[in-house]
């Protein structure tokens, strides 16, 4: 089993440090960044396979160098066997559209072609939930969102899965999708290693795949739109219909916040203090 797991990069909103042009568009060069917490779910997803099926796993990102290290990231919080980064000017701000474009021309570029395809249900900055359906649809594959839990069957070549009916958490239903397949994974995913073997093998490719981030460029791949034989007019800003009609402000904290000194070594202190958080502690 070949599987391949989109990734994205977003700011980390625990530095505070969001930077836009003046058009609106995020500088994802000038902003902090981790890797899109939804997608960790995804990846989850292609490990199970990878330890209950065999095979192997590729993460791959669209954006500035700095994903490199998101996709470091990745291999090393949770698996990879190798590394794609589809990265120059000409895919910059890149709407979904343009976006999912430039990755399935990626993924088609891959010297052995993926049976599965992974994606997080949704990014923490745009939160559109458009890239991964739009992949699909170029590669014109059948897709399965919100999903759960799932098994392969390689004798018939199908995906079997349980899926969130419209992302309700009190409605599952079980549906299967011939492979080659796109599967969009809910946060609700929780992988499972019912066997010992499995066990036995998913820390042992955990062990693997730290010492392998540690070292991350010898897996590492960096394709431009030269490579992925695309049009600028097509990808990046260019080719991407979206217009952002406006960005709010991220709000900051107050710099300034009232606060009581106490010393932890005198009893009269610490009395009110105690006497405060108390009726908390009980469940008051």
């Amino acid at each position: 089993m070949h599987t391949v797991v989109l990734t994205k990069g977003v700011p980390d909103f625990r530095e505070g440090k969001v930077s836009f042009d003046e058009d609106g568009h995020l500088e994802r060069g000038k902003t902090p960044t981790v890797m899109n917490p939804n997608d960790k779910h995804a990846l989850r997803a292609a490990f199970q396979t990878s330890v209950r099926n065999g095979g192997h796993v590729t993460l791959m990102s669209m954006g500035p160098p700095g994903y490199q290290e998101v996709l470091q990231e990745g291999m090393a919080d949770v698996y990879a066997d190798d590394l794609y980064l589809l990265s120059d000017r000409e895919m910059g701000a890149a709407d979904t559209w343009a976006t999912a474009m430039t990755v399935a021309s990626g993924i088609e570029k891959l010297e052995t072609q993926p049976d599965l395809v992974f994606a997080g249900f949704k990014t923490a900055d745009g939160e559109t939930g458009h890239t991964g359906p739009q992949t699909a649809y170029c590669l014109g594959w059948p897709i399965v969102t919100h999903v759960i839990s799932l098994d392969i069957d390689e004798d018939e070549e199908l995906l079997r899965a349980k899926r969130l009916v419209d992302g309700d958490v009190t409605e599952i239903e079980t549906v299967e999708a011939p492979l080659p397949c796109f599967v969009v994974a809910d946060p609700e995913f929780e992988p499972t290693y019912r066997k010992a073997t499995h066990r036995l093998e998913h820390k042992d490719r955990r062990e693997q795949t730290q010492e392998r981030a540690e070292d991350y460029e010898d897996v590492l791949t960096v394709w431009d739109h030269e490579d992925l034989n695309l049009d600028p007019d097509y990808i990046g800003l260019d080719g991407s219909p979206t217009i952002v009609a406006g960005v709010d402000p991220i709000p900051k904290a107050p710099s300034e916040r009232e606060a009581t000194d106490v010393d932890g070594d005198d009893p009269a202190d610490l009395e009110p203090v105690l006497d405060e958080i108390a009726p908390y502690a009980t469940g008051d």
